[in-house]
């Protein structure tokens, strides 16, 4: 099967996906970038603009996955708007757009990923753990999110962020800080059952489909 795994960072929800699938990348930073292409060398890594790749490229894929940047609508923002902590922006609404265009235009399966906002989801989503997936499929309701994810995550703790996803997070050395992208990465878990429910899907109605002959 012929993958799309956009805004890749370390390719979090990629861990488990095996290397039977023909896997194309795309990441803007290209020092994880690199590191991507260092922890999966049989993949495809292109450094991109992963939104305007989607619009030109969608048609070569059967499955695509988006985790568009989430710190403009995590509820952080809005918990600490009288400090600060954060400059007010507004909401980066291409999450919506790829939403509504994959829904439209793919003919494939698809999951965009994002954080539960401070405001009313514009689009109804799939809740699971401490994310939203809007996705053209139905997810299981346990999709192996493990428990100890959330507490890693409000301590930013590196060490502990690093043996729980199975990555030297101290590798990278660009711009970004270290627990902003360790925090950013999708439990490898939840990626594998993901994945894992799109392709029985995908299987189930080639095997149904009707022969012309």
């Amino acid at each position: 099967m012929k993958i799309l795994n956009l805004y890749a960072c370390l390719g979090g929800n990629r861990y488990k996906w095996g290397n039977e699938h023909e896997i194309t990348a795309v990441e803007l930073d290209p020092v994880l970038a690199q590191l991507y292409q260092e922890r999966f060398p049989n993949d495809t890594v292109i450094v991109a603009d992963a939104h305007y790749y989607l619009i030109n490229h969608f048609r070569d894929f059967d499955f695509i996955w988006s985790s568009p940047p989430c710190p403009s609508h995590s509820r952080i923002r809005i918990s600490q708007k009288n400090t600060n902590a954060f400059i007010p922006v507004y909401p980066d609404l291409k999450l919506y757009e790829e939403i509504i265009f994959l829904e439209n235009y793919f003919d494939g399966k698809y999951v965009v990923e994002n954080v539960i906002p401070y405001y009313e989801p514009l689009i109804t989503a799939q809740k699971r753990g401490r994310h939203l997936y809007w996705c053209n499929f139905n997810l299981p309701k346990n999709i192996g999110e493990r428990k100890a994810y959330k507490n890693m995550i409000e301590t930013g703790n590196i060490k502990q962020l690093s043996e729980f996803h199975n990555y030297d997070f101290t590798k990278y050395k660009g711009e970004q800080r270290l627990n902003k992208i360790a925090r950013n990465l999708v439990d490898y878990e939840a990626g594998k059952i993901i994945l894992d429910t799109a392709m029985g899907i995908i299987n189930s109605q080639n095997v149904n489909q009707p022969s012309l002959f």
